[in-house]
């Protein structure tokens, strides 16, 4: 079983729980207050990390409190930080997140040091036939492209979530072999209207996003599940309903348990299937990294 490695973005979350979120010029009295290390990245690498072992970082936090305070949750886990780099000259990403009594949720990235990700950081990786590389759109594309250019060279498959959606640079969807997207990702990448969230309506934007007949087009629609295009079959994998707490990092949480299971030979159908039970476990705690499951929690909800 190879390794996985997440080029990944990292910030300190500051939550707000607020009974509803804030309208233009609204002020709101808020119930909680929580500091905990996320980014899109650091989520999906501790959400693979609590499931397996052999999970790599790359990234860069601040010479701060914040990343001071990163870095020591990091060590706590299960992951190699080799390739973690304390930048001297920008500070630590920061997410301001507001969450409201149902769950709902509206963010704010400061990205900072995130941003500072370069292809230099990713030329030294050690990567090897078997490995899962992976990668979310919160760290520049130019240093996601050069790690997924060694990736494909060594035989390795990418995994990519482009989230917050925007432009592939040129070169990088070509290089990509699983591409995870919500239904409002899909809308803009494939630049089709997706006006029906069901399997059959999704299908045609899924089909113009793939830039690659073997390109994997995965579609994640929250408590409904997930609908993916593997080649010419479209399978629909149900959603499991649960008591939410709070859905941040739910879609983080799934990108790194599906590539968990695929880095472990799963069928695609059943790593779909565990990646769901594992974000419906990580949407009923407080918090994004730190609420990512356990193997046993994951295994014992299948």
């Amino acid at each position: 079983m190879g390794k996985i490695i997440v080029l990944a973005s990292i910030s300190m979350d500051i939550i707000a729980r607020t009974p509803t979120l804030p309208q233009p010029g609204e002020t709101l009295f808020g119930h909680e207050l929580h500091y905990i290390p996320g980014g899109k990245g650091d989520n999906q690498a501790v959400a693979a990390s609590r499931l397996r072992d052999g999970v790599v970082m790359i990234g860069r936090i601040g010479d701060d409190g914040f990343g001071h305070d990163v870095k020591a949750f990091l060590s706590k886990e299960n992951l190699d930080l080799t390739y973690l780099k304390i930048d001297p000259e920008a500070p630590t990403g920061i997410a301001i997140i507001a969450v409201d009594d149902n769950s709902e949720n509206a963010i704010i990235v400061i990205s900072a040091a995130n941003m500072r990700v370069a292809p230099e950081d990713v030329a030294d990786v050690r990567i090897a036939a078997g490995d899962t590389v992976l990668a979310p759109f919160e760290v520049p594309q130019e240093a996601t492209k050069a790690l997924f250019q060694r990736a494909k060279a060594a035989g390795a498959t990418t995994v990519i979530n482009p989230a917050p959606a925007k432009p592939f640079i040129e070169g990088l969807q070509e290089l990509v072999d699983v591409l995870i997207v919500n239904e409002t990702e899909l809308a803009i990448f494939s630049g089709m209207a997706v006006n029906e969230i069901t399997p059959e309506a999704l299908e045609g934007p899924m089909r113009q996003m793939r830039v690659r007949d073997d390109q994997i087009i995965v579609v994640t629609l929250g408590s409904a599940g997930v609908v993916y295009l593997d080649g010419d079959e479209r399978v629909y994998v149900p959603g499991r309903k649960v008591a939410a707490v709070d859905t941040t990092g739910a879609g983080d949480c799934f990108t790194g348990s599906l590539a968990t299971a695929l880095s472990e030979g799963m069928p695609l159908e059943q790593a779909v299937h565990f990646a769901n039970v594992a974000a419906s476990l990580s949407v009923q705690k407080i918090g994004a990294s730190a609420s990512m499951p356990y193997r046993a929690d994951v295994d014992a909800a299948l």
